[in-house]
């Protein structure tokens, strides 16, 4: 496994940490910048998302063809460790979920039709999109086949019926797919539909307040009753619903984690700049062991946390799905998020726990980790399913 960079991939890493370093932390200094869900709003985004255009840096993850950069895996990993040292980077990039996966799944599979109503919008920036999958109980969450979510044939096309909820980015986007169920068959049951938010037949029930800063458009709950969806918006197939959930879900686990590093990386710096400036009881917080060994420990939990990310793209570079090696990165990198916040809180003192630093921030964003795209226990069960039928073979080096 060789996790070089090919030149243009360097070249691009490099140019997107120094915007990142140039024009959008500074831009974190002012409270203007934050709207009251803890992110930028839309009317400085654009600003942004303006300049990134202008430099060639916009939708690194989309095809050429589709209006965006085409890179590998590889290359997003190390791209969006650097965009996320930003609270800010990856919207301006246009490399944030749901978004990012959205338009990873377009791209792969949408006919050249949706390509051109659905994903041209969204990957130029004109409107945010959103997923919606996940049910109240006793619908389904991680375990796709509990959907309630209906649809319904029609004349041309289908009615659906049902509630989602923990929708990302709902509020506000304009462009929505929605699984629902066609049939009762356990593999073939689901379909993925297409439908723009102008559509009559559906709407947001609530927007539900969360424990830490929103993604743009928040986490809703939205009702179905009767939105018409035509044959032409069908997402693959009728009964391809569980296979368009798995191309899309595995890769937007992984770019979770190349973000979430950077962002991990960024609380290092900030405790770490902190201790090498303040004193107390004679000796600088760096001079002390206790704080050593937790700068320490997060260094080693990050470099590990880069390699199974790397790993598990350099899978998906080659073709494979990377199930495993994705669950293993999901894992680790999303603890280790929430245990650098913690420990360059508690490093940082009560200027940590303030306003003053971006790790409060952090702190609060970081504990949805262990829960988005699957729990915690989810991949572990994945994990322990892999090792009960390949043994010692999952081990294997290479592909």
């Amino acid at each position: 496994m060789d996790f070089t960079l090919a030149p243009e991939e360097e070249a691009y890493r490099a140019r997107v940490a120094e915007f990142v370093a140039d024009r959008i932390l500074p831009m974190e200094d002012d409270p203007a910048h934050f709207s009251l869900h803890g992110n930028i709003p839309e009317a400085p985004l654009a600003a942004l998302r303006a300049e990134v255009k202008a430099a060639g840096l916009w939708a690194p993850n989309v095809p050429a063809a589709l209006g965006g950069l085409g890179m590998s895996f590889c290359g997003l990993a190390a791209a969006y460790e650097e965009m996320n040292r930003a609270r800010f980077g990856p919207a301006a990039f246009n490399a944030a979920a749901p978004d990012d996966g959205n338009m990873r799944l377009l791209a792969q599979i949408g006919t050249p039709a949706q390509q051109d109503w659905w994903l041209a919008p969204v990957v130029a920036g004109e409107m945010r999109s959103a997923f919606a999958m996940t049910e109240p109980h006793p619908g389904s969450g991680s375990d796709p086949s509990m959907m309630l979510t209906r649809a319904e044939r029609v004349q041309g096309g289908w009615r659906i019926f049902g509630r989602k909820w923990f929708i990302t980015g709902a509020e506000g986007a304009g462009r929505l797919i929605v699984m629902a169920r066609t049939s009762d068959d356990r593999r073939k049951g689901l379909t993925a539909f297409l439908f723009s938010a102008e559509q009559p037949g559906w709407e947001i029930l609530r927007r539900i307040p969360i424990m830490g800063p929103e993604e743009h458009g928040g986490h809703c709950e939205l009702g179905f009753d009767g939105l018409e969806v035509p044959d032409e918006n069908v997402l693959l197939d009728v009964g391809d619903g569980l296979k368009v959930t798995q191309i899309r879900l595995g890769p937007a686990r992984l770019t979770h984690c190349m973000r979430w590093l950077g962002l991990a990386k960024r609380c290092m710096e900030i405790a770490s700049a902190y201790a090498a400036e303040r004193e107390g009881f004679g000796m600088r917080l760096a001079a002390r062991e206790t704080v050593q060994v937790k700068l320490g420990d997060l260094a080693h939990r990050i470099e590990v946390g880069r390699l199974l990310t790397m790993k598990a793209a350099w899978l998906l570079d080659r073709g494979d799905r990377a199930k495993p090696a994705i669950s293993m990165a999901k894992i680790h990198v999303a603890d280790t998020l929430h245990r650098a916040a913690d420990d360059c809180i508690q490093i940082c003192g009560a200027r940590g726990y303030s306003g003053d630093t971006a790790l409060e921030w952090i702190y609060r964003y970081a504990r949805q980790a262990r829960l988005v795209d699957g729990a915690d226990e989810v991949h572990k069960m994945v994990l322990a399913g892999t090792y009960a039928a390949e043994g010692p073979a999952m081990w294997k080096w290479g592909a």
